[in-house]
This record gives C-alpha cells, sequence and structure tokens, in this order.
C-alpha cells in the first residue's frame, strides 16, 4: 500500500509512469507493506530510481565486466588503484561519476564478485537520478569492495515474507556449496520487472533458472538444494530521502565508514553487516 502526504495514494492522480513504473506502482499498491511518501514527487522519485536500478543490471549483463574473486578482480588504473584486497579505490584526481561510468564503458577492463556489482548497480542508478555534479558533490571518496558503500549511501536489509519488488535485491543461498569453489556460495541479485532476476555471472534468468546451476556446485553427495532466500536489501529511505532533497552543490560531511577486508566472494548484506559488527 501507498500513502502520499499521510493520505492513501489515489492511482487516478498519478500521471503517467510509463510502462515499467506501472508494474512497480502496481505491485507497491497490491504488498501489504506501506510505503509512505511526503508528496507524489517523492513517490517518483523512488520509483524512477527503481527503474535506473533495472536499467543499469540490464546494462551491466549487456557489458564485457567478468565475475571473478577478489584476488583477481580487476579495474581501469585510469580511474581506480585496485587495492591488495581486490578493491577499486577512487583516484583524487578523476571524478567520482566518471569512474563509475567507466566500469561500462570500459567494461573488458572490469572484473569483480556479485556484492561489488550490486554497488556498482546502485552507484549508477543514483547517477542516473540526480545527475553527476550532485553525485560528485555526495560520493567523493569511493572504495568498491564486496558491500562496503559510502557514508552517504545506507542499505536496508531485512527478511521479509511479504513479496519483492523490481529494484529490489535478493540472495540466493547455496548452503553446501563444493569447497573448491566456494563463490557459489549464492548469489545476490535484482528482481527484474518480468520475473526475472540478473545476477553478476549468471546473467537475466528466472529463480529456478539460478538455483539449477547452484546445485551443479554442491559438494558431491549433497541433498540440500540451493533456495531464494526472504532477505530483501534496498537502498535506506533515509538515503532516498537526502538524496530526492538534497540542494545543488551543498557538501555532505559524514564519518568515513570502516570496511571489512573478508575475502568471501558472493555474500550476503547481511552477512557483510555481520563481519562489520565484530562477529
Amino acid at each position: 500500500m501507498i500513502q502520499v502526504a499521510g493520505r492513501p495514494f489515489s492511482q487516478e492522480n498519478a500521471g503517467d509512469f510509463g510502462s515499467v513504473g506501472h508494474v512497480i506502482l502496481q505491485q507497491m499498491l497490491e504488498s501489504p507493506e506501506l510505503f509512505a511518501y511526503p508528496s507524489m514527487n517523492g513517490l517518483r522519485f523512488d520509483i524512477n530510481m527503481r527503474i535506473h536500478i533495472l536499467d543499469s543490471s540490464k546494462e551491466m549483463n549487456a557489458s564485457q565486466v567478468t565475475f571473478t574473486t577478489f584476488e583477481h578482480a580487476q579495474c581501469n588504473p585510469a580511474y581506480w588503484t585496485l587495492t591488495y584486497a581486490g578493491g577499486f579505490l577512487l583516484r583524487n584526481d578523476v571524478r567520482p561519476s566518471e569512474a563509475i561510468l567507466d566500469i561500462y564503458r570500459n567494461s573488458s577492463l572490469y572484473a569483480f564478485e556479485c556484492a561489488t556489482a550490486i554497488i556498482i548497480i546502485y552507484y549508477q542508478a543514483i547517477l542516473k537520478s540526480i545527475g553527476s555534479q550532485r553525485f560528485d558533490t555526495i560520493f567523493q571518496n569511493l572504495y568498491l569492495y564486496s558491500w562496503h558503500t559510502d557514508p552517504n549511501l545506507e542499505l536496508n536489509s531485512f527478511y521479509s515474507s511479504n513479496r519483492f519488488l523490481p529494484g529490489d535485491v535478493v540472495y540466493f543461498n547455496n548452503p553446501d556449496f563444493h569447497p573448491q569453489t566456494p563463490w557459489y556460495r549464492g548469489e545476490n541479485a535484482v528482481v527484474m520487472s518480468d520475473g526475472m532476476f540478473f545476477g553478476h555471472g549468471f546473467g537475466i534468468m528466472t529463480a529456478e533458472e539460478m538455483i539449477e546451476f547452484l546445485n551443479t556446485q554442491r559438494s558431491p553427495g549433497s541433498m540440500q538444494s540451493a533456495y531464494l532466500t526472504n532477505l530483501i536489501t534496498r537502498i535506506s529511505s533515509q538515503t532516498m530521502q537526502m538524496l530526492f532533497t538534497l540542494q545543488r552543490g551543498r557538501l555532505i560531511y559524514r564519518s568515513a565508514k570502516k570496511v571489512v577486508h573478508h575475502n568471501l566472494c558472493s555474500i550476503s548484506c547481511i552477512d557483510y553487516q555481520y563481519f562489520l559488527n565484530g562477529h
């Protein structure tokens, strides 16, 4: 369900959200989860962000970026410094927006795992939503590694029995992954608008196809199938509100986040938070 300015949303006053936007809007209306916005523009910004997440996922799928482990990560040294842990640290002489766009423009120079892929998709979707000038103001010290994000990009991960929406990120878990291929412990995937999922290294496919492939990567004799969990990850509502209301050119100062170099590919956002909290 949707509330705008404290009142139930009326589709009669919605205007045109486009075909994909309408699918997202309809699923939000049918969801038992409450989506509350201070204005129609706030709702429209949220839906447009989800559309940009879908578009960025399709663009990554069509690109030449490859899936690899942190040990073999690659990036364009003209924009990023490759760290010992396999992360990409933004060079101080380039614009953050240009560095993110370069991953798509010169995709053959890049290789990373699926959690990093989700964060790159988020950054490009935000860039599409707010433009390069504001993006460069907000995200000045990018470091791409697993689920680590800039202080101004907060994520919300939670378990929910409700249906997920296009633009959400879900996790396919493979509890009996083969010890020789630990990067198949699971897959982070973007929910598309047509019942499909995008996972870096997998492509765009159905949930059944993702599970079927993960099941080929289990330990010998395993009887436990991979499965789609009910974990949902989204850009937090606080971040969405900040991005929507931020005045052009205003500099944001927030303390840097701790980063945990865990060296475990394809973990969920919840697992990364677990490491971050010292467990």
